[in-house]
């Protein structure tokens, strides 16, 4: 893919596509902590392997229910780290996310 810029993040998609999985993760999740964007870490969850675990967790934004650092802490548990087959489906999302914001 060619440098194509971002829209306002000042990062190409080749400069974000350069960077590890667990980096773009870091970000993204940065980025999604800032905003309060329950629905990302929500969005990223169901495609896990593990994903069955988090199906009972309600993500709807007016919801009581898990905060957004309860979400990063399941992600840690869910995974290990270890993204296995999922691994081009959530490099294509956080790159997304981080593009789009």
């Amino acid at each position: 893919m060619t440098e194509t810029p971002s829209s306002g993040t000042g990062h190409t998609f080749d400069q974000l596509d350069a960077l590890s999985t667990e980096e773009l993760r870091e970000r993204a999740f940065a980025r999604a902590r800032e905003r309060r964007d329950v629905r990302f870490f929500w969005s990223v969850l169901r495609h896990l392997p593990n994903a069955d675990e988090a199906a009972a967790l309600d993500g709807a934004p007016n919801s009581v229910g898990p905060t957004i650092d309860e979400a990063s802490a399941l992600w840690r548990e869910l995974t290990g780290h270890g993204y296995e087959e999922s691994a081009p489906l959530l490099r294509a999302a956080f790159i997304d996310y981080l593009m789009q914001h």
